[in-house]
């Protein structure tokens, strides 16, 4: 009996394909869902996505000052005709030592072909720029040292900028170092330097979005940070507070306190995750204060305080609420989290409190590093 076995052929995607890749990819579909959208294994797309970093790659155009195709025509035609580089310069309204340069680099008058030229143009054009890290050791090493610390890229932004202000070349950007660690293929930061990032991840990924919206954003009677007074937003007086709940391993938590003006911080050590005990918490962390230094609180949309109306009548504080996928808009206290998660996630026990942070990026919140954390 004979056996044939059939080589199975695997198509690769098309322009359209990719760019359709890209955009779920940037919606925050999971891989699976996209290798069913193609009617591909997930590790199809892994390969195509993994190489970039899980950065979409920038589109590529042609600089307008560059010789097209049709341009490149007709100095094959002319260079068949015999004619000088002057004259077909003269043709095409360009500089004769550009038609020069364009005959001397693909054949010369022998062997110049239109399609053959324009094709290399477009593979010399790559020409990708260095970052500053691969071409400052001493920036790279710093970088380096502060990620073994478990400081993060935002972090060692903001300390360059303060530490370097008048020195650009001594300073990087977060999203420079992000790219560096998630694109190996760039040689700059070692890939077990990204065991140190809060997030653990391996190539950046987007938030997945419900079509049907962010249902976590509906509690009942919440007043939103719009209604908030001026005196919070502008940070002129103490007693505002900014709040949210973190989670450890073996289900402990946290809430986490951030006051707007002196950005000083509490942590109250939490039961469970259930509206009443968190809420139960920060009633007995509220007391703890004069009623003068605790005048309104600013959480985001987590079901942890959907009891919020109990709270106020217990303090006589006002709470108000984030709009829904903003967690930006309580960013003094988004800046403490990343911090208070790596202590959280290295088993740390909680016994009190903290303040007076002492790392600041180049935003106006302060941020808060590990050491900063009384535990």
């Amino acid at each position: 009996m004979e056996c044939r076995m059939e080589r199975r052929f695997h198509r690769g995607f098309t322009a359209a394909e990719k760019t359709e890749l890209w955009d779920r990819w940037k919606r925050g579909e999971s891989l699976k869902a996209i290798g069913r959208a193609f009617g591909k294994e997930s590790s199809s797309i892994y390969f195509l996505v993994a190489p970039h970093g899980g950065f979409r790659p920038a589109e590529r155009r042609r600089s307008r000052l560059a010789l097209t195709l049709a341009e490149r025509e007709v100095i094959s035609r002319g260079v068949t005709a015999r004619r000088s580089a002057r004259s077909i310069a003269k043709l095409l309204g360009r500089s004769p030592s550009t038609v020069s340069r364009e005959m001397s680099r693909n054949g010369g008058c022998d062997r110049y072909r239109a399609t053959v030229a324009d094709e290399n143009a477009w593979a010399r054009s790559r020409r990708p720029k260095c970052c500053k890290l691969a071409i400052n050791s001493r920036l790279r090493q710093a970088v380096a040292r502060k990620l073994r610390l478990d400081w993060s890229p935002e972090q060692i932004a903001g300390w360059l900028k303060r530490t370097y202000p008048e020195d650009e070349f001594n300073q990087v950007s977060h999203e420079t170092i992000y790219r560096s660690l998630f694109v190996q293929a760039r040689g700059v930061l070692k890939k077990e330097l990204l065991c140190h990032l809060r997030s653990k991840r391996t190539m950046r990924r987007s938030r997945p979005v419900d079509p049907n919206g962010d249902r976590r954003g509906h509690m009942k009677d919440a007043v939103s940070i719009r209604q908030r007074p001026a005196a919070v937003e502008d940070r002129a007086v103490p007693g505002h507070w900014e709040g949210d709940l973190l989670s450890g391993p073996n289900n402990t938590y946290i809430a986490t306190l951030v006051e707007r003006q002196t950005r000083y911080v509490m942590l109250a050590k939490v039961a469970g995750k259930d509206t009443r005990t968190v809420v139960n918490a920060l009633i007995k962390q509220a007391k703890k204060l004069p009623k003068e230094l605790y005048k309104s609180l600013t959480w985001d949309r987590g079901k942890e305080l959907t009891d919020h109306r109990r709270f106020t009548m217990a303090t006589n504080i006002d709470v108000y609420f984030c709009d829904p996928q903003s967690p930006w808009q309580r960013g003094s206290n988004e800046n403490t989290q990343g911090p208070a998660e790596t202590v959280l996630s290295k088993g740390h026990r909680l016994i009190g409190a903290f303040a007076s942070p002492s790392e600041q990026s180049g935003s106006s919140a302060k941020r808060t590093t590990t050491r900063d954390l009384a535990i």
